[in-house]
């Protein structure tokens, strides 16, 4: 397993734990979920607490978020970048709904931290699960290509 991948895992195993988590990033590391703005949230968090609140924040929607090692499949991996497809089964705490999230990431990696994470995920099972009316709760399409 190549350094990028062995944090991306790393990552994804200490989920419930924001601190562990977060501490695999660089100190200026970046996560980008570019669909957020989708549910208008912001797409881009830089810096290890930034990310770590991010985290925090998913765990309030999501109390039981977590993503098992079996889940984890890495489709592409080099000595800089791994591009892997995960899988979280988690419940809304809102709704009491659950999803079976498939998200997509590609992460950067220097010196042994990670610079890097954009993620994608399925927004619309997000709203689905997380929203009281689903989707109909979410606003018209905006400007997503000038996010960031």
């Amino acid at each position: 397993m190549n350094d990028p991948e062995r944090l991306l895992t790393e990552y994804l195993l200490a989920f419930q734990d924001p601190e562990k988590a977060a501490s695999v990033f660089a100190e200026d590391g970046v996560f980008e979920m570019p669909y957020f703005v989708s549910l208008g949230l912001d797409p881009r968090y830089e810096g290890r607490e930034s990310i770590r609140g991010l985290i925090s924040n998913v765990l309030e929607l999501f109390p039981d978020f977590s993503i098992d090692a079996d889940d984890v499949r890495v489709r592409i991996a080099t000595p800089t970048q791994a591009f892997a497809e995960y899988v979280a089964h988690s419940t809304a705490a809102a709704t009491g709904r659950r999803v079976h999230q498939l998200f997509f990431g590609l992460v950067e990696a220097k010196n042994g931290q990670i610079t890097l994470l954009r993620e994608a995920l399925n927004t619309l099972a997000s709203a689905q699960t997380l929203l009281p009316h689903g989707a109909a709760d979410v606003a018209a399409p905006g400007n997503e290509v000038n996010a960031y």
